[in-house]
């Protein structure tokens, strides 16, 4: 999905999550949708559309008759929610070594061509789109709707860390590789060896532990408190 391809709620999403991830926008501040709209050049619907989205996310509040802020989301939260997404995708991978269909098994081929056409083009926003693609091939895959469901709804909540991770040095390239080791284990049907890497692939663990924190740190301001 490149850039011209997203909607101005899209766009305008992502401009708040870095403006946010980055301490751009203090946690407590307030958003004005008018403000905004005048800001980006949106109209309301974009707007609106964009706040419910990163409300989804976590990253903004919205309080009855006060007004939409941004909000706190502590680290533990962080990484409590990061090792139940790793089981869901597990289970996700595991499922699609079994189930999975030529079609589908294309179509996750095809999901990660685009990754690596990102990857070389040094762009980790537009590989994060297309890793989403490639993710939701296998949740498809799965054919367990209710399994699938919760992993988008998780997902969702952490786009925006998700999103952070990829910025960090080497990390687009290394979950290349981590995507090519998981289609090869779904291609050849080894379920657990699927669920065992794609758990692992989003499991935040060791040095990417370490990295995640340091690098969520940074942006300590906006990112500290209680989720």
């Amino acid at each position: 999905m490149t850039g011209a391809k997203r909607s101005s709620a899209q766009r305008l999403r992502d401009a708040l999550e870095d403006d946010i991830i980055n301490g751009r926008r203090a946690p407590g501040e307030r958003l004005d949708p008018e403000a905004l709209g005048q800001e980006f050049n949106v109209s309301r619907t974009p707007v609106r559309e964009a706040i419910q989205q990163l409300v989804a996310s976590g990253l903004v509040t919205v309080s009855p008759k006060k007004g939409t802020f941004v909000a706190r989301v502590g680290i533990e939260a962080l990484i409590e929610m990061f090792e139940v997404m790793a089981e869901l995708e597990g289970m996700c991978g595991r499922l699609a070594a079994r189930r999975i269909s030529e079609a589908e098994l294309d179509a996750l081929k095809e999901a990660h061509a685009r990754c690596e056409a990102a990857a070389r083009a040094g762009d980790p926003d537009e590989y994060y789109y297309e890793n989403e693609a490639f993710h939701a091939c296998i949740y498809a895959a799965s054919h367990n709707g209710f399994l699938a469901s919760e992993a988008r709804q998780l997902k969702q909540r952490l786009k925006p860390y998700r999103r952070l991770q990829l910025q960090v040095r080497h990390r687009v390239n290394t979950s290349l590789d981590e995507h090519q080791a998981i289609v090869d284990a779904i291609a050849a049907g080894e379920a657990e060896r699927a669920e065992a890497l794609l758990r692992d692939h989003v499991l935040i663990q060791g040095e990417r532990f370490s990295d995640f924190v340091a690098s969520v740190r940074r942006f300590e301001s906006p990112l500290s408190g209680t989720g």
